[in-house]
């Protein structure tokens, strides 16, 4: 299976991180148009289209973990977060029902068009009416819970620089070791960038009936930061036949080398932490 550090990343900044995808509306003459940017709270039905580089609706995509298309849906402030999976039509408009609460959102679309180079995210901002109650980013912390589980995260994210993340999954108390396959995988993550929501889609190392993949209770990914930051991961796995979704709030943790480097930079300063900070 390809291990894939996020889609849509084809350039890279100045300290070797790959750019995220989802930032811009269009991509290589693709672009994504929703019949209405404007939608009322609660369960609604949403429609959109890929619109390729000839202006016609794109018909034919590149299966990627199970799906010709995953939907992505997040409030600008981070809460509300869902990956959905739309249906599409023979003209190419895809159709999905979303819950919606008031206030700015940002919908991705992970694609792979037929006789496109590779996966790209395109993003766009939608307003939904209504009396918006922004919430606080959560604080940085390694366990999440979801009812009667816990996922705990274990690992760095490193900006620029491909680190391992694992997530462990227990029940009661108990490690789980019978999650079930979700779109090719024990679980799914998606980690966006806050400040602007870049989009990075990363996926587990190994995947189900290889052989060596165990069902839990961990979940290996690689992922590289594409700059220092704040992230949010969310985690959707699947157990008792239900996919459920943890939440973590994480930030980058320098590489001693950089820190020396921004030490050489500015020699004013007469004292430096070097290494890596202790992992919240």
């Amino acid at each position: 299976m390809r291990n894939h550090a996020g889609h849509g990343q084809t350039s890279h900044g100045a300290h070797g991180g790959a750019r995220p995808g989802g930032l811009s509306v269009s991509e290589n003459g693709y672009t994504l148009e929703l019949d209405s940017t404007i939608l009322i709270a609660g369960l609604q039905p949403v429609s959109f289209r890929v619109i390729g580089p000839d202006g016609q609706a794109v018909t034919e995509f590149v299966p990627e973990h199970e799906k010709e298309l995953h939907f992505i849906a997040v409030r600008r402030d981070t809460a509300g977060f869902q990956h959905v999976h739309p249906v599409r039509d023979e003209k190419g408009t895809w159709s999905t029902e979303l819950a919606l609460e008031p206030g700015d959102w940002r919908f991705f679309a992970d694609i792979h068009p037929a006789g496109h180079g590779g996966t790209m995210t395109l993003g766009i901002d939608v307003a939904v009416a209504g009396p918006y109650d922004p919430r606080p980013l959560p604080e940085a912390t390694g366990i999440a819970r979801i009812g009667e589980y816990t996922v705990a995260l274990d690992g760095e994210l490193l900006p620029g620089e491909a680190s391992e993340l694992t997530l462990a999954v227990s029940r009661n108390g108990r490690p789980v070791t019978d999650l079930q396959p979700y779109l090719a995988a024990y679980g799914h993550l998606v980690a966006l960038r806050v400040g602007d929501l870049g989009y990075l889609h990363v996926h587990p190392e190994g995947e189900p009936g290889d052989g060596t993949t165990a069902p839990g209770p961990e979940i290996a990914f690689m992922a590289v930061a594409p700059s220092a930051g704040t992230y949010r991961l969310y985690l959707d796995f699947q157990h008792d036949d239900v996919v459920r979704t943890a939440e973590f709030t994480v930030r980058t943790t320098a590489a001693a080398s950089r820190s020396d480097a921004a030490s050489q930079a500015a020699p004013e300063h007469t004292s430096h932490h070097h290494g890596h900070h202790a992992h919240h």
